[in-house]
């Protein structure tokens, strides 16, 4: 036999990692570090890059990477080096005095809930604006000092990362995250061993680790259920955001929800308010019925009462589409067991999910947060009207201008998003209480006091940041796919930090119509390649991998930044993510944003564009609805002129060509003998006192508190006061309401028939009704529905006007009511009855109406 010259089996191998021992005089670092709160602080951020600028650059900025390559040469130095400890003692001191002021007791404690959190780029939780907004809310809780504790999920493999191929051609990559390089610590028991939390699915148990991230004084709790124990399918349950099938997502969304509720038992947490960050987390509610049910024996109605009044839904979406509905045959499948733990049936159940009950509808979250929260709101002021239409089959009795459905315009986290050098100019000129008091317009109206050269050179210090990125982007971008060096030279070349520079960053989904600046390509051209007047337009964001239209939109403009005429002027990067969004926002000169109206629930990026100096060219949609202010950015009109949608994308493209051409390019480009446009100055300056105050989570939590927080805190505990007497009483009334509602009668109705065929304005017209409520206990109201439509718009106008109670005799019950003709037009009238019962939050809360034939 021949002996061979070459023979081994496969390698096996076992990962390890070899850390830095951490002198005792730097082990602060490491608390820093593991503490999100260096993120927002500037001054920590600062300390790492000095530790090791090569570093910190090569880890993407993770401290906690950062502090395990040093090697023991650096420490020893570290801890020689007098300037650098004085720092990291100065950080340190600042960090120690945030953290230990006492938690605030004035405002209610909360448990929020979010499938993705957008804290840091080195934590790739998150996807979009539902995951930015989720991270600035808990900076902000923290920052306010408030008493919230946030649950969500730690992927594994998180959202992807982004590259492009040479002909724009989106490859979506999903990179492991390394758990120990990031700042988040496993959950340990009194003992020391890791907590393993069991789930019960319905006839199995998922097993999860917990995972906690300190978000400075809040702390957020991770489940992750990739564990050896697990089946390879419930593994993957925390693999990816919004990954794998229909059945995946219900499965994240009952460990979301349910998971969510246990592990909060399991640590003794309780709260006062329950908050689901969209429809993803509403099954909190299925096992807090649960909770209510078994440990403090109340029935399903007066459960039903006590987890209502603690819990609010904000809806992110503008359309039904955009909601998560699932199959009954799904839902059975891990649902089964719930109807039989809350004492109600299977129909019962799936009813609580449905517009219609009765129906053979899918389940759907939304509908099932609306049946279990007191209180739900949208994240702008259009949106909430969007939401109160979207919803009111909900509540098919009444109208969506009656809708219950509120609104919180959505704000960012200012010491997040803006970048240090205009955080330093705002401290310089704001005064030290400036944080505390962001929300107060009158503190930022001071930037009109800061000299016109002092913005121009800030500005220009961020745009050449931004253009040193880019083109150290290229270089990468370019070098990767091999292509003609020559190409890529003539690219940067061409970046110019006096152009005019647009920015345009998001999710690329058709609805924002990243296209639209591309629909006259021959006015785009003359535009962009301008002698005098150079703009130029940066392209960055990802789209969906299911999202085939916006991946051809990132193809198409990718293509046409190729082209010779567009070479340098129009340009996208990739992978766009927290790092790269604050770079640009801060960078530009003026933030594009176009959603077709009005499908824009609010954006916050043109928001954090505000905090940096950027001035905003949009659509009057979401919060620039809200936020627009002459002299201060530019905005295209909310009204739609055609119901072509291709006809309507060509009229916004012309309003946006027209407005680069005569309005901003010449005010950019006003410039004195300083090389600056002291009138383009001055719309930075109003749009900084006038419109960036307005939009950031310091007054986004004041309004949640004031108008949800704080009356949920204070119904329930009413409802809970003495071993529930109150929700006793009100789940008692509304039994007895229900079983006798159809038994009421109608003894008598009279209106004037002679001023109804002739109602004049200025005429009035008596109506009266007379019920038997047959044994209903309690109060019910009646009241004339008027609809009013406009000669004009066609729009139907609804005013509802309360029939005064005369008198009571038994069971008997006698209305009547004036209606005076105030405007003219064709109408049409209505009377309905409903409960009435004081302790009730809203009529949407016991949502039973009778219209009556008259």
């Amino acid at each position: 036999m021949k002996i061979k010259a070459n023979y081994a089996n496969e390698p096996f191998w076992r990962e390890s990692t070899i850390y830095s021992k951490m002198p005792q005089e730097l082990k602060v670092l490491d608390e820093i570090a593991h503490n999100l709160w260096w993120v927002w602080n500037y001054e920590a951020t600062e300390m790492f890059s000095a530790i090791d600028k090569t570093l910190w650059r090569k880890t993407e900025g993770n401290p906690v990477a950062l502090l395990q390559m040093l090697s023991y040469n650096r420490l020893e130095e570290i801890t020689k080096d007098v300037a650098l400890m004085n720092q990291i003692n100065a950080v340190y001191a600042k960090f120690r005095a945030y953290m230990d002021e006492p938690v605030r007791r004035d405002i209610p404690s909360i448990a929020y809930f979010s499938m993705e959190y957008g804290l840091s780029n080195i934590l790739k939780i998150y996807s979009g604006g539902l995951g930015i907004l989720a991270g600035d809310y808990i900076k902000e809780a923290s920052d306010i000092n408030v008493d919230l504790t946030a649950i969500g999920f730690l992927y594994r493999y998180g959202y992807f990362t982004q590259t492009l191929s040479m002909d724009g051609q989106q490859i979506a990559n999903y990179e492991p995250q390394r758990f120990e390089q990031l700042p988040i610590q496993q959950l340990l028991d009194e003992s020391g061993k890791p907590v393993v939390m069991e789930i019960p699915y319905n006839n199995f148990s998922v097993h999860c680790n917990v995972w906690t991230v300190n978000v400075g004084r809040v702390t957020l709790y991770l489940l992750d259920t990739d564990l050896d124990i697990n089946s390879e399918w419930d593994r993957s349950i925390t693999h990816q955001l919004y990954g794998g099938n229909n059945e995946n997502r219900l499965k994240q969304e009952y460990l979301l929800g349910v998971g969510g509720i246990l592990l909060l038992n399991r640590l003794g947490i309780k709260k006062q308010i329950y908050h689901c960050n969209e429809g993803h987390a509403a099954l909190i509610n299925a096992q807090r019925l649960a909770d209510y049910i078994e440990k403090d024996k109340l029935n399903f109605n007066e459960a039903l009462e006590v987890v209502r009044a603690s819990a609010l839904y904000t809806c992110h979406t503008p359309v039904p589409a955009g909601h998560d509905y699932f199959e009954e045959p799904l839902f059975h499948k891990y649902m089964e067991q719930f109807p039989a733990r809350l004492g109600i049936s299977w129909q019962e159940f799936m009813d609580m999910g449905r517009a219609k009950p009765g129906s053979n509808e899918k389940f759907s979250m939304s509908v099932f947060a609306l049946n279990t929260c007191q209180e739900a709101n949208g994240v702008s002021f259009l949106h909430g009207e969007v939401s109160k239409k979207m919803f009111a089959p909900v509540w098919n009795g009444y109208y969506a201008p009656e809708m219950h459905v509120g609104y919180v315009t959505n704000g960012v986290h200012m010491p997040t998003w803006a970048a240090s050098e205009w955080r330093k100019l705002y401290e310089k000129y704001f005064g030290g209480e400036f944080y505390k008091n962001q929300s107060k317009a009158e503190i930022w109206e001071k930037i009109y006091t800061v000299d016109d050269e002092e913005i121009w050179n800030t500005k220009i210090a961020l745009k050449k940041r931004l253009i040193k990125h880019i083109r150290e982007s290229f270089e990468d971008y370019w070098l990767r796919n091999q292509n003609d060096p020559s190409k890529v030279v003539s690219i940067l070349e061409k970046i110019n930090p006096n152009a005019l520079l647009i920015g345009f960053g998001r999710r690329f989904a058709t609805y924002k119509r990243a296209h639209l600046l591309f629909t006259d390509l021959n006015r785009l051209e003359k535009i962009v390649n301008n002698p005098q007047y150079p703009v130029q337009i940066i392209y960055t964001g990802k789209a969906h991998p299911a999202d085939g239209g916006g991946q051809g939109l990132i193809k198409n403009i990718i293509e046409i930044s190729s082209r010779p005429e567009f070479l340098g002027k129009i340009i996208f990067l990739e992978n766009y993510d927290m790092r790269l969004a604050k770079r640009l926002i801060s960078g530009v000169d003026v933030w594009l944003n176009t959603p077709t109206r009005p499908l824009e629930a609010s954006g916050t990026s043109g928001e954090k564009a505000e905090m940096n100096g950027v001035l905003n060219l949009s659509v009057l949609d979401g919060w620039w609805y809200e936020g627009y202010r002459k002299g201060a950015g530019w905005a295209l009109t909310e009204k739609r002129t055609y119901d072509n949608q291709q006809y309507q994308d060509q009229l916004d493209a012309a309003t946006i060509y027209s407005m680069l051409e005569n309005e901003i390019i010449p005010l950019y480009y006003a410039k004195n003998s300083k090389g600056y446009s002291p009138q383009w100055i001055q719309y930075i300056k109003n749009s900084i006192a006038q419109i960036a105050p307005h939009y950031t989570t310091k007054r986004m939590f004041e309004d949640y508190n004031s108008r949800f927080y704080e009356k949920l805190a204070i119904r329930s505990d009413m409802l809970k006061d003495k071993d529930f007497a109150k929700a006793r009483e009100i789940a008692a009334w509304k039994e007895n309401v229900a079983a006798g509602w159809d038994s009421i009668k109608i003894i008598s109705t009279s209106v004037d028939e002679d001023a109804l065929k002739h109602f004049e304005i200025g005429k009035t017209m008596k109506m009266s009704l007379v019920l038997d409520k047959n044994g209903i206990k309690g109060d019910l109201g009646a009241e004339v529905v008027r609809i009013l439509t406009d000669p004009i718009t066609k729009k139907e106008v609804v005013s509802v006007f309360k029939m005064n109670l005369d008198r009571t005799e038994g069971n008997k019950v006698y209305y009547s009511i004036e209606l005076k003709a105030s405007t003219a037009g064709p109408l049409k009238f209505g009377i309905r009855i409903y409960p009435d019962n004081k302790d009730l939050p809203h009529r949407m809360d016991f949502a039973y109406v009778k219209w009556i034939n008259f």
